[in-house]
């Protein structure tokens, strides 16, 4: 690959003005020959496979980020589904296997690591239900593992007693961390329609689909766009801001893919992908709501919100796949609550509600992600909020996911504070008419007419 002397510098100045970085370089590692019906013996061999091919990854990541002068913010591993490698329905079992797990993430130094995963959209097994009711204890005791569970695709439908399952497993998590207000919440993913190759936590897991192992990066640079709209000036139509947004994702996806295979050739293991998500963080100008705002929002939650993220996302999307023929993950634009300082502002306003963030969804990458509610909300109350997430991804055959702090003892008017990438976030109001009756029919809601496509 090749690259023009304007490219580079055009680089230099997305990295030292506008906060570009590589969000993440993730190691895919397969764990399906660890496999044991030994909690001991698997624990061991998990834990000797992610030291044999992560030992090399905190080292080469750094060695490549001074290389390009390219920021690589975080080092993460994704895992095999841990459902799919312990073959014992025993809680205790899996906690052993999370603690190995951890040991190794932590002796690595890397920031997370994905794989504490279920795949329940159309019923549990007795492992599944061993390695969700273990989930509580292990997302307060382990500092880096992070979890996900599938509970409906447009091949399926919805799993409602999976999602009432796992509003009381959020409930139970959050008073585990009650003293952190909640944070075993935010590493745990509830999916419809989860890709097996996200590099992004909380819910990346490595599937059975890929290779032995692989790098798989994820991109983010929001300043980039911004700035690039903001050099259109007010008089540009909306045509023209998609083609920058276009032109402003090319160049990031081609910054990113060029880490991400120089990190597959210095650790000698296979080029996954390159996710180009619009990941924010909490900084100043590093923010998704802001690319918004300058397009002529006032805030992110305003009229028109949901018909400038879908431009947005569509755009992020065209761009970056003339860019490289690997992108693949989400790739598109998050809008997490606590992670954006714009949606931070909104929020403290008044201006976004939970409402119209499901609305928004419908168009973005991901979907409710890191909103903290109040301590009080019902268990019922959550799944029904879990469940209609999971409508929009098996209506419109898309990855949507949850991610929902009940934060204890907190309620509206309140905050959570997290610190670093996760931020902080107002309680958020939810509302207080009833679905307990409708939740608690349980069963399964049917596929929609769009999975038959055969």
């Amino acid at each position: 690959m090749k690259f023009s002397s304007e490219e580079i510098l055009e680089t230099v100045g997305m990295i030292a003005e506008d906060k570009l970085d590589i969000r993440t370089v993730t190691l895919g590692i397969s764990l399906l020959d660890c496999s044991d019906p030994k909690p001991a013996v698997c624990s061991r061999k998990v834990y000797e496979k992610i030291l044999a091919k992560g030992e090399k990854l905190s080292e080469k990541t750094d060695f490549v980020a001074n290389e390009y002068g390219l920021p690589i913010i975080n080092k993460r591993i994704s895992l095999t589904p841990l459902s799919m490698v312990l073959p014992v329905a025993d809680p205790g079992a899996f906690v052993e296997v999370a603690d190995s797990v951890d040991k190794a993430a932590a002796d690595l130094g890397v920031d997370f690591i994905g794989g504490y995963t279920a795949m329940i959209q159309k019923g549990e097994t007795a492992i599944d239900r061993a390695l969700i009711t273990a989930m509580p204890e292990v997302l307060a005791t382990t500092q880096r593992f992070c979890a996900s569970v599938v509970l409906a695709s447009t091949r399926a439908g919805i799993n409602m007693d999976g999602c009432f399952t796992m509003s009381r497993v959020m409930k139970e998590t959050a008073g585990r961390t009650a003293d952190q207000d909640g944070i075993g919440c935010a590493k745990l993913v509830l999916f419809a329609n989860p890709v097996e190759d996200n590099p992004f936590m909380a819910g990346a897991f490595y599937g059975a689909g890929e290779s032995e192992s692989s790098i798989l990066v994820g991109v983010s640079g929001p300043g980039a766009v911004r700035r690039a709209l903001q050099n259109l000036g007010p008089d540009a139509d909306l045509g023209q801001v998609a083609e920058a947004i276009k032109k402003s994702a090319f160049k990031i996806t081609r910054a990113g893919e060029l880490i991400g295979k120089e990190m597959a050739r210095q650790l000698g293991v296979s080029f996954g992908n390159l996710d180009l998500s619009l990941a924010p963080t909490p900084a100043e100008g590093d923010s998704v709501g802001q690319i918004l705002e300058t397009m002529g929002l006032a805030m992110p939650g305003a009229p028109g919100s949901t018909a400038a993220l879908m431009m947005l996302n569509d755009a992020v999307k065209k761009g970056g796949l003339f860019a490289s023929s690997s992108v693949g993950g989400l790739s598109g634009a998050f809008i997490p609550v606590s992670e954006d300082a714009s949606m931070i502002k909104a929020a403290k306003a008044g201006a976004i509600t939970i409402e119209k963030l499901e609305a928004m969804t419908s168009v973005c990458s991901v979907g409710l992600d890191m909103i903290a509610i109040p301590g009080s909300t019902s268990a019922e109350t959550l799944a029904a909020i879990i469940a209609d997430e999971m409508a929009i991804g098996c209506a419109n055959n898309k990855t949507t996911a949850v991610r929902i702090i009940p934060a204890p003892g907190k309620d509206v008017g309140d905050f959570v504070q997290f610190g670093g990438l996760l931020g902080e976030a107002p309680i958020m109001a939810v509302s207080k008419v009833s679905s307990g009756t409708f939740v608690k029919r349980g069963g399964r809601i049917p596929a929609p007419l769009q999975s038959l496509t055969n």
